[in-house]
C-alpha cells in the first residue's frame, strides 16, 4: 500500500510540475467545457527575479543598525549576517527539495496539507490570508512611500504629511494588483526591472565601499577595532539574528509559484542556489560599505544607514538613495502581491477557501479574484492602526510553519525512501536547521509572549 501510495503522489507531482494537474482540480472552465489553468511561464531569470526582489527590500538599508546596535560590534555584525545567509541557505535548499518533491504552488501551506492533514494547513491558509500577507505588505508599500517622499522633506522628516504617505502606498497596491491580473509576463518583467533596480543601488554602495577601502578607510574594519566592545550577552546575539534574518525573509517565496514555472525540477534548485548565495554575498558587502564611511557611534544612532550613508558620500546626489529604496520596496510589494495570490488560489483550489479565488481569467491565466480579494485586505490594513506589532506577532507563527514544513520532511524520507528526489539535502544540515528554529522559536515565544505579553 505504501509502495501504491508513493507511485500515486509522484505522478501527482510530475503532473502537477507539467501543469495538467491543475485541470483536474481548481481550475476555471473555459468555453464549451475545456479548462483553464495557469501556465508555465516563470523562467530561471524570473525565478532568481522573484527570490532576490522579494528578499531585498528595505532590509538591507535599515537592519543593519538593529544588528549592531544588539552586538555593539562591527566584526560580530558582519559574522551575525554571514551566518544569517548561511542559515537562509539551507533552509531554502530544504525548501527546494520539497518543491521538487511535492510540485504544487502554495509553498509551505501545500506541505503541511500533505505532512499533516487539513485542518492544520487551514489554519496556516487563514491566518496568512487575514494577517500575515496583507498586513505585511501593507507596511513595506509604507516604507515605499516613506522613502518616496522623504527627499522632498530632507531635514524635517517629522513633517512629512501621514496622509500622502498612505495615499501612495494605496496607490502602490492598487498599481501593482492591476498589473499582476492583466498579465504573469508583465509582473515577472516588472519584478526584473526593480530587482536590476535595488542591485544597482547596492552595487553602487559596495563599490564605494570598495573604493574607500582601497584608499585606506579600513579603520574600522581593522581586527582590534572591529571586535571593540563585543558583547557577550546571548540574548543579545540572539535578537541580532532575528533582524538579520528579517532581511534575509522572502527566501521560501518561489515555493508559492512553482506550479508555473518552466521545468521546476531544474530550475527552482538552480534559482535558489543562484539567489541566497548572490543575496548574501550583496548583504555582507554592503555592511562592509557602510562601515568605510560611518563610524560606530554614526551607525548606531541612524535609523537608515544607507540614507546616512548617501549623505556622506553622494553630496548634493545624495537623493539617489532614498529613491532606490523606494524601488526597492515597490520590487518587494510586486513579489508578494504575486506569490500571496497563488497561496490563496491553491487554497481555494483544495477547498480551504471559497471557489471564487481558484478562478483564472479566461484570457490573461491570472488568479484574478484571489488578487483582489489580497489587495482590498491590504488596503484596509493600510488604513487602520498599527500594523507592526501584528507583523512581530506572527512573524513566531511563520517560523513555525517553516518547521512543521521541513520536519514533515524527514517524515517523508522515512515513510517513502523511494521517491524520487531530483534534490536532496543532507540530514545533518537539516537537523542542525531545525534546531535552530527550535532556538528561534523559543527565544522569540520568550520575548513577545513573557517579555511583552499581549
Amino acid at each position: 500500500q505504501n509502495k501504491l501510495n508513493m507511485s500515486k503522489r509522484s505522478l501527482e507531482g510530475k503532473e502537477v510540475g507539467n501543469g495538467d494537474a491543475s485541470s483536474t482540480s481548481g481550475s476555471s472552465e473555459g468555453v464549451g467545457g475545456s479548462k483553464i489553468i495557469l501556465k508555465q511561464r516563470i523562467t530561471l531569470v524570473n525565478a532568481c527575479a522573484l527570490i532576490v526582489g522579494t528578499i531585498i527590500g528595505s532590509g538591507i538599508f535599515i537592519s543593519p543598525v538593529g544588528v549592531y546596535r544588539e552586538v555593539q560590534s562591527v566584526g560580530l555584525s558582519l559574522i551575525v549576517w554571514t551566518i544569517g545567509g548561511f542559515f537562509s541557505t539551507i533552509g531554502a535548499l530544504c525548501y527546494a527539495e520539497l518543491g521538487t518533491t511535492i510540485v504544487k504552488s502554495g509553498g509551505d501551506y501545500a506541505y503541511i496539507r500533505e505532512f499533516y492533514g487539513p485542518l492544520p494547513a487551514f489554519l496556516r491558509l487563514w491566518i496568512a490570508l487575514l494577517i500575515i500577507r496583507p498586513t505585511s505588505q501593507a507596511a513595506i508599500a509604507l516604507t515605499f512611500s516613506f522613502y518616496l517622499v522623504q527627499p522632498f522633506f530632507p531635514n524635517c522628516s517629522e513633517l512629512m504629511p501621514e496622509s500622502s504617505i498612505r495615499l501612495f502606498a494605496a496607490i502602490c497596491l492598487i498599481i501593482l494588483s492591476l498589473v499582476n491580473c492583466l498579465s504573469v509576463r508583465w509582473a515577472t518583467r516588472v519584478q526584473d526591472v526593480f530587482t536590476a533596480a535595488k542591485l544597482l543601488a547596492l552595487a553602487i554602495i559596495i563599490i564605494i565601499g570598495i573604493v574607500q577601502i582601497f584608499q585606506g578607510n579600513t579603520k574600522y574594519l581593522e581586527p582590534q577595532a572591529a571586535f571593540k566592545g563585543t558583547t557577550t550577552d546571548i540574548g543579545k546575539i540572539v535578537l541580532a539574528f532575528y533582524n538579520s534574518l528579517y532581511a534575509y525573509g522572502g527566501w521560501n517565496y518561489l515555493n508559492f509559484v512553482t506550479e508555473e514555472m518552466k521545468d521546476p525540477y531544474k530550475n527552482l534548485p538552480r534559482a535558489i542556489m543562484i539567489s541566497l548565495p548572490l543575496v548574501s554575498f550583496i548583504y555582507v558587502m554592503a555592511n562592509v560599505a557602510y562601515f568605510t564611511v560611518l563610524s560606530p557611534t554614526e551607525f548606531g544612532i541612524s535609523n537608515a544607514v544607507a540614507v546616512l550613508f548617501g549623505d556622506k558620500v553622494l553630496g548634493v546626489m545624495s537623493w539617489i538613495i532614498p529613491v532606490f529604496v523606494s524601488l526597492s520596496c515597490f520590487g518587494s510589494v510586486n513579489g508578494s502581491i504575486f506569490t500571496s495570490s497563488r497561496l490563496f488560489f491553491v487554497g481555494a483550489r483544495e477547498g480551504q477557501l471559497p471557489n471564487i479565488l481558484a478562478m483564472i481569467h479566461t484570457k490573461n491565466f491570472t488568479p484574478v479574484p484571489a488578487i483582489i480579494f489580497n489587495c482590498v485586505l491590504s488596503l484596509l490594513y493600510l488604513v487602520s492602526g498599527d500594523i507592526w506589532s501584528l507583523i512581530t506577532y506572527f512573524s513566531f507563527f511563520n517560523w513555525l510553519c517553516v518547521g512543521m514544513a521541513i520536519l514533515g520532511l524527514l517524515h517523508w524520507r522515512y515513510k517513502y525512501p523511494e521517491l524520487e528526489r531530483p534534490v536532496k539535502v543532507t540530514f545533518i544540515r537539516i537537523v542542525v536547521y531545525l534546531t535552530f528554529i527550535v532556538f528561534f522559536l523559543l527565544g522569540e515565544y520568550f520575548n513577545l509572549f513573557w517579555s511583552h505579553p499581549l
